[in-house]
């Protein structure tokens, strides 16, 4: 298994690195962003260990372009400012996992076991169908250059629809991700955000792309 440990302290690096060593990774280091980020695009790595406060470039801003490069190796993000809304960035920006500083050491080795058991998967920040752009973290929707407002339940309906774009996706499957296990109204309530989704992200931009599949659901198409 091959790290990159991204950690511009260099004697926690140089421990880091030795003792994953003696784990039987192989492990590459980089001390500031921009080099940690052009290793991580030019090799293949299993899983990238990767500091927030970092010089030349910080590491949110590194997890945010790999993912953009459609670079998905897991990222579990190490930072001193071990607080909510820095997690939740991190998070946010495509990170799998967040450890604060200062960490044991067989924490850090058992989220990065966790992590190559999982391996590397699609996760898009932003979900892309043709020129529309669902953002689940910020709650917005684009049309090409264009936003659009959407209600809370007619974005979760739409995200629904993004995250499995191409697919028939079921009433009971909408109503599942969109409304929680108490609901016991009418599944029907779907055909109404499904024609309001409609009037926003297709008809003002002369498409059709969210398409009924008679008896079966709907499919968002790019």
């Amino acid at each position: 298994m091959r790290i990159l440990v991204v950690e511009d302290e260099r004697r926690l690096a140089e421990l880091l690195k030795d003792g994953l060593a003696g784990e039987g990774f192989a492990v590459d280091l980089a001390h500031d962003g921009r080099e940690g980020l052009w290793l991580a695009t030019e090799n293949p790595y299993d899983v990238i260990v990767l500091d927030v406060m970092l010089p030349r470039l910080n590491g949110d801003a590194v997890c945010a372009r790999l993912r953009e490069a459609g670079i998905w190796t897991p990222i579990l993000m190490l930072t001193a400012k071990d607080t909510a809304q820095d997690e939740a960035q991190a998070l946010d920006n495509g990170a799998d996992d967040f450890l604060g500083k200062p960490f044991a050491y067989v924490v850090l080795l058992a989220r990065l076991r966790a992590l190559l058991r999982r391996g590397a998967r699609e996760r898009p920040a932003v979900l892309t169908v043709g020129d529309l752009q669902v953002d689940p973290a910020g709650l917005r929707c684009r049309r090409g250059d264009v936003s659009i407002a959407l209600t809370p339940k007619e974005f979760a309906v739409l995200h629904g629809l993004a995250r499995r774009a191409g697919e028939v996706v079921s009433k009971t499957e909408l109503l599942s991700m969109a409304w929680d296990f108490a609901y016991d109204g009418d599944s029907n309530i779907i055909e109404v955000y499904v024609s309001a989704l409609r009037r926003k992200i297709d008809k003002p931009f002369g498409r059709t792309t969210l398409v009924t599949v008679r008896g079966a659901g709907y499919r968002l198409e790019a």
